[in-house]
């Protein structure tokens, strides 16, 4: 049985594998609209019904396999987790072990809030609109009908439709683009072929440009900023190479990073093939690149070992800020790494005392059900997840001991979610 609540899907009868994105960027309405195709396979018998999870989403059609459409209906939305789902009929009632296609045709709204629409004056060169997503923790939903739980994992796919002269990235690897209408715009497409959860799902679309800092890695960013960006970021091979000897082959092909315009409300996130960062790690002295030694981290864990729901937040991140502070470690020295895990702790009592020393948020494995995660967000997962680990280390007798034990941590849990 899988258990998420975040999510109100029929996850013990259906499992989601892929997902095919076709879409179109609309600057003038601030939507994206298009459609999704979702392959389906169902994990019970006698399954008649698709839920999936929606947020401020308009849905056009929902067909089945290619033919003709099937009903669906959408509940109005009731809180932080949106509908209470799209309910769709399928044709019949089908056993375990059947794959099926779901094609539903949709747009996205403003009130989304996967979607952040730029004006070209929130931007650095003033000149042309940004958009990005971010869809962590369950905010998938508001950017494609889906099941919006890490409790699986899927391949995706995607043509997304520009105007010019924008470009368009993805959390995926770009396998070519074409010019139609005239040149007036671009369709972008894009292949993730290792498995991911939905919140991993990223899109990004502006005026960029690209500068080359290793030999998997490109910084984009907007072009006024991209040189000081790559000097920045220079030292990321490292951190990806560090991360292989300690763990396992990096197995994402690329890892590039996108610097977003100073609105992106995050430091880093994690998405595969390209971490998002706020312009505000570029220092000019390279001294705020430990939060890319986290998102690089997350490639194995997090991306690769996938927490299977929010209540297991700290998988992803207690191992990924040790993690971090491993390749800290090894690349500026032993005592550098201790003077982050020595600021740390000092944030981790600073949000306990916010939240308060008895409050149930302040676990290291929190009870969620009906409670939306981003609302238990604070610096508990990382650190005291950190510290726990840092703590079994020196119980168990040191490095020596416990990075093997790191190491097959990820060769036994690599593409699952746990």
């Amino acid at each position: 049985m899988y258990y998420d609540p975040s999510t109100l899907s029929n996850i013990n009868e259906i499992q989601t594998s892929h997902i095919e994105l076709n879409l179109r960027v609309d600057f003038e309405h601030k939507i994206l609209d298009g459609s999704v195709t979702l392959s389906l396979i169902t994990i019970a018998d006698n399954v008649n019904k698709v839920i999936l999870d929606t947020k401020s989403l308009i849905i056009k059609s929902v067909s089945q396999d290619g033919r003709q459409k099937i009903k669906f209906h959408l509940n109005n939305e009731i809180d932080c987790f949106g509908t209470t789902g799209l309910h769709i009929e399928l044709e019949k009632p089908l056993a375990a072990g059947i794959m099926f296609k779901l094609e539903i045709s949709y747009n996205t709204t403003i009130q989304g809030t996967a979607t952040q629409w730029l004006e070209p004056s929130q931007t650095v060169g003033k000149k042309h609109p940004y958009l990005f997503t971010q869809c962590q923790d369950i905010h998938a939903r508001s950017l494609l009908p889906c099941q919006d739980t890490p409790c699986f994992k899927l391949t995706y796919s995607a043509n997304i439709q520009v105007p010019h002269p924008l470009r368009a990235l993805m959390s995926a690897i770009s396998v070519g683009d074409e010019k139609i209408g005239d040149g007036k715009s671009k369709i972008y497409r894009f292949e993730q072929n290792v498995k991911i959860p939905s919140y991993l799902i990223a899109l990004a679309v502006g005026n960029l440009a690209g500068k080359e800092i290793g030999p998997r890695s490109t910084v984009w960013a907007e072009p006024e900023i991209v040189q000081d960006a790559a000097w920045e970021f220079e030292d990321t091979e490292k951190f990806i190479a560090i991360g292989e000897k300690l763990l396992t082959p990096y197995e994402w092909k690329k890892y590039d990073l996108l610097v977003l315009p100073a609105s992106f409300p995050l430091g880093g996130m994690e998405n595969p093939c390209l971490t998002f960062i706020t312009p505000a790690l570029i220092a000019g002295d390279r001294s705020l690149v430990c939060v890319v030694a986290h998102e690089v981290a997350h490639s194995w864990t997090g991306n690769l070992v996938t927490a299977a729901n929010w209540e297991h937040f700290w998988l992803n991140e207690g191992w990924t800020k040790f993690l971090e502070r491993k390749i800290i470690g090894r690349l500026y020295g032993e005592k550098e790494s201790d003077f982050h895990s020595i600021i740390g702790w000092s944030e981790l009592e600073a949000d306990v005392k916010l939240f308060g020393e008895d409050n149930p948020l302040t676990a290291l494995q929190p009870a969620l059900k009906g409670i939306d995660p981003g609302d238990a967000y604070s610096r508990v997962p990382y650190e005291k997840g950190f510290n726990f680990l840092y703590h079994i280390q020196q119980i168990v007798g040191g490095p020596e001991f416990f990075e093997p034990y790191m190491k097959a941590h990820i060769e036994e849990f690599a593409g699952k979610s746990i």
